[in-house]
């Protein structure tokens, strides 16, 4: 993990001008690095049984659906909203540089079920947020949520602060 920040593809004025865009699509067409970051993402959720594994679109179906597999969990996902086919629960939130929707299949989680929540970056939290609260309106029990990188500066997990949280970078 020594490496991974500095081959991290670091994009100024996207989208939008202020914005710093970290690229992990650099990391991921590594096939050493991605196999890495799955096994360093999934290992502290092995003894907590997850059985659902919920990926936000889109970098994080990549690692999600890798978890999924590598944690013998069925994996869900998290769409913007109109993307998904049947009937969806949805949640708005607040991006550093907007507003968006998020929607996931009413049916896709049930009762109880244990859930990890991935995405590729923790920036202000919003998008976490609005993973979570979808998890919670299919009751399910959120074992964690899961990040490649955290930008702390942003401080996105003061939204989610009361979650089991894992980072592999924190910038």
């Amino acid at each position: 993990m020594d490496t991974l920040l500095d081959k991290v593809r670091k994009i100024p004025d996207f989208p939008k001008k202020g914005i710093l865009f970290y690229d992990l699509t650099t990391v991921f067409s590594d096939p050493v690095e991605f196999g890495n970051i799955i096994e360093a993402m999934a290992e502290p959720f092995f003894k907590k049984k997850v059985e659902v594994v919920c990926a936000v679109e889109a970098r994080g179906f990549i690692l999600g659906s890798a978890l999924a597999n590598d944690l013998g969990a069925g994996f869900v996902p998290i769409r913007k909203k109109g993307k998904l086919p049947s009937k969806t629960i949805e949640c708005s939130y607040e991006l550093e540089y907007g507003t968006d929707t998020l929607e996931m299949h009413e049916d896709a989680i049930l009762e109880g079920q244990k859930v990890l929540i991935v995405d590729d970056l923790l920036a202000t939290g919003g998008t976490a947020k609005a993973a979570v609260d979808l998890v919670k309106q299919c009751k399910g029990e959120i074992a964690g949520i899961s990040f490649v990188m955290e930008l702390m500066d942003l401080k996105g997990r003061e939204n989610i602060q009361d979650q089991n949280i894992y980072s592999l970078l924190k910038v």
